[in-house]
């Protein structure tokens, strides 16, 4: 028997279009990726809760693992996220959140994920976030949203990601998981607007002081010379903190001001672009750092100073705007 949340399936399901194979970073990170179907498949728009990208930073070592604040989701939506206590098997959590009407992000090992097949799947243990939203026990079935979409798999996967038979090991530690409470959803609401934006000016106001940009590039021009000594999977690991987070958010960003300037009115247009620009250095700086690995020379400021310039300037417009 099938516990089961929504009316899903592998075959007829549509990405959202922050998906599209067109963008420029057809995925951001695990987490952003799979709240962004979730919204979708619940009929709720994520663009509505994208402001959190303004406020993304240079951390020193990475870009921010930027993720939808558990607060902007309850503000903008009505959705409930907390950290649940995995206290017994994670499957007997997902089964009886279904039945209560919830779902759950679950932490899963990317080995037992066929989705990331020819990436991770059966090649390497890679964490990452699933949300479940239909089980059954008997014929081993898990249909769950991952990365930028809803997927299906069984047998041996079922117990590779529930820990099961072969794969149980009781002295590993429980997987992180969150309850997602539905009970309280807003949809038509009136008041939409008036939360985005007072969610955008909060944004705006805790981003960093400075130009994140530059302190990445500086940080990317130090770290040059060991680089330079470094395997493709280690670079692999390197730019998905600083090229894939930057860029991808910068571009999420971009999304979201031009969503603002279709349904608060126009203005911003300009930050949307350079927002845009951001996320395609980002890309270019990704390809220039491969070159260094494989032991070419290049000219990071090429890409880097117009780069910052493309943030300063998305900045200084939507303060304009949207700032308090």
């Amino acid at each position: 028997m099938t516990t089961s949340l929504l009316p899903l399936t592998a075959a007829t399901f549509a990405p959202h279009p922050l998906h599209a194979s067109e963008r420029t970073w057809t995925e951001t990170n695990c987490y952003v990726d799979v709240w962004i179907e979730v919204l979708h498949a619940l009929g709720l728009d994520p663009l509505a809760a994208a402001a959190f990208t303004l406020s993304c930073d240079f951390e020193g070592d990475q870009w921010t693992f930027f993720k939808f604040p558990p607060e902007d989701l309850r503000a903008i939506y009505g959705l409930e996220v907390s950290e649940l206590n995995v206290w017994r098997p994670v499957l007997d959590h997902v089964i009886e959140h279904l039945e209560l009407g919830r779902m759950c992000t679950v932490e899963a090992d990317s080995w037992y994920l066929p989705d990331t097949r020819g990436v991770a799947y059966g090649v390497d243990h890679v964490k990452s976030t699933i949300v479940p939203v239909a089980v059954d026990v008997d014929t081993r079935f898990l249909g769950y949203f991952h990365n930028a979409g809803y997927f299906e798999l069984d047998g041996d996967d079922f117990d590779g990601v529930f820990r099961l038979g072969a794969h149980a090991d009781p002295a590993a530690l429980p997987p992180y998981v969150e309850q997602i409470r539905l009970d309280r959803v807003r949809r038509d609401d009136p008041e939409l607007m008036k939360r985005v934006l007072d969610l955008t000016a909060d944004h705006l106001g805790r981003r960093p002081d400075d130009n994140p940009v530059v302190r990445m590039g500086a940080r990317l021009q130090a770290d040059l010379p060991w680089l330079a000594t470094q395997d493709l999977e280690t670079f692999h690991v390197y730019s998905f903190g600083l090229c894939r987070q930057c860029g991808a958010s910068a571009e999420l960003a971009a999304s979201f001001v031009e969503w603002l300037c279709v349904n608060d009115g126009p203005g911003a247009e300009p930050a949307a672009d350079a927002l845009q620009s951001v996320a395609e250095s980002a890309k270019a700086l990704q390809f220039s750092l491969a070159r260094v690995v494989r032991g070419r020379t290049v000219d990071l400021d090429a890409v880097l100073v117009p780069m910052a310039d493309a943030w300063q300037r998305a900045m200084g417009i939507l303060d304009e705007h949207y700032g308090v």
